[in-house]
C-alpha cells in the first residue's frame, strides 16, 4: 500500500494538469494508510467507493486507469481506457493479451514508470485506448433469454 500511495503521490507532483479520483476501501487497514499518505497531497480526491453508475461514469471520463481490480479491468478495457493494473498476475489476463492492460506489480518505481510513458507517449497512449470487447459483447442477456426461449 506505501508503494502505491508514493506512486500516485509523485505523479499528483509530477502531472500538474491531472486529477487522480481513488475511490477508499472503508476497511479501516485500508482507509487508514492511504489517508495518512495521501489526504494532503494536491490534486488527489479520496473518495468513498461509488455505486456502479457514477463510477462508470469516473472510468469514462478518466484518461488512464490504475487498479488492482479484476472488474475494473474488465470496465477499462470495454471503455477504451488505457490500464495500469499493480498487481504480478491478473485473473484478467485477456485484457493484457488486447494490449490495453500492462501489469506493472506494486512497486512505485514500475507503477510511476509506466505511467510517465503512458503519459507521454502519444503513440503508445492511442494504441492502449482502442475499446475491445475481450470480456463480452454485451448481448449476453439477449442471447441467453432467447436460448430459454427456444427450449
Amino acid at each position: 500500500m506505501d508503494e502505491i500511495c508514493r506512486a500516485l503521490k509523485t505523479l499528483a507532483e509530477r502531472f500538474p494538469d491531472i486529477l487522480i479520483v481513488l475511490p477508499v476501501h472503508p476497511n479501516p487497514n485500508v482507509k487508514g494508510p492511504i489517508e495518512a499518505q495521501l489526504s494532503d497531497v494536491p490534486r488527489i480526491r479520496l473518495i468513498a467507493p461509488v455505486d456502479y453508475g457514477p463510477f462508470v461514469w469516473l472510468i469514462d471520463r478518466a484518461a488512464i486507469i490504475l487498479t488492482d481490480s479484476g472488474g475494473i479491468q474488465e470496465e477499462g478495457a470495454a471503455l477504451g481506457k488505457p490500464m495500469l493494473v499493480m498487481r504480478d498476475v491478473t485473473e484478467r489476463p485477456e485484457a493484457v493479451a488486447a494490449g490495453v492492460a500492462v501489469l506493472v506489480g506494486a512497486h512505485a518505481d514500475a507503477i510511476i514508470g509506466k505511467a510517465v510513458e503512458l503519459l507521454t507517449d502519444a503513440t503508445l497512449y492511442r494504441r492502449m485506448s482502442k475499446g475491445t470487447d475481450v470480456f463480452g459483447d454485451g448481448h449476453a442477456a439477449e442471447r441467453i433469454a432467447t436460448s430459454l426461449r427456444d427450449w
